[in-house]
């Protein structure tokens, strides 16, 4: 989870509201570096999806800019953009008629890659993610597990090999002991292709164990940035509301 030190995705004061005026993000200032994992954790509702959705432009800022990769999300056409940009939320969203290899290979194949070289891609992203590729490759979404269908949506986000990968917790609806799997299965996959990955979880216990760093965000405002240290160390109430759950010997999930 080591970086370079060049900066993968920036918001500058970015703020977002809804058309009748509520405020889902207030004034956002964060640097998100090549090849970190930066974890954004926070209660239900303040502002981490939104956040994420910025990245990817699947919405605008009604304040400030979000820059990726040099250029700010407004000028980027917004198909390029997301073709960059690997996606995994918790519902998953498989292709029910589609096998699981042709599931993977669906971006590479808007992208215009030959078939044999998709197929050669996606067994070898289904390997990598701990499915067989001789013995799920041809199945369909619907003979899988939930666990085994969210691999799948991990290596479809990285099947055209995107240098960011943005995840709205991937891992939540999953059975503890899957989940852990998947966790330690992630963690993994972070060390061996370096990729630039943003990670929202309401989940104190999954932030510490998969973050570079995490942004702390309370009614739509960062109320700490940092490495997870930092968390156990801030004065702020939220951080030490959090670093609570991390101390208690059950999960933090449900809690915040």
């Amino acid at each position: 989870m080591s970086t370079n030190g060049q900066k993968a995705i920036e918001f500058h004061n970015v703020s977002f509201r809804l058309f009748n005026g509520k405020t889902l993000l207030s004034n956002l200032e964060v640097e998100i570096y090549q090849g970190e994992t930066l974890i954004l954790l926070g209660r239900s509702g303040c502002g981490k999806t939104t956040t994420l959705k910025l990245i990817n432009r699947l919405l605008d800022p009604t304040d400030g800019e979000v820059v990726v990769e040099g250029t700010a999300t407004t000028q980027w056409d917004q198909i390029r953009l997301r073709r960059r940009i690997g996606y995994v939320i918790q519902e998953i969203g498989l292709f029910p008629h589609l096998t699981v290899e042709e599931n993977v290979g669906v971006v590479p194949r808007l992208e215009g890659w030959d078939a044999e070289k998709i197929k050669i891609r996606a067994r070898r992203l289904l390997d990598m993610v701990g499915l067989d590729p001789d013995r799920f490759a041809a199945r369909y979404p619907a003979e899988l597990s939930g666990g085994q269908r969210q691999r799948v949506g991990v290596a479809r986000a990285l099947a055209a090999d995107p240098p960011i990968i943005l995840l709205d917790e991937p891992f939540g609806a999953l059975d503890p002991i899957t989940r852990r799997e998947l966790q330690q299965e992630f963690r993994s996959l972070q060390k061996r292709l370096g990729k630039t990955m943003v990670f929202v979880t309401h989940d104190v216990r999954e932030a510490f164990f998969l973050a570079s760093r995490i942004a702390l965000l309370k009614d739509g405002k960062l109320v700490l940035l940092g490495q997870p240290d930092d968390l156990l160390k801030s004065d702020d109430p939220e951080a030490r509301a959090f670093a609570d759950c991390l101390r208690e010997p059950e999960s933090a999930e449900g809690r915040a």
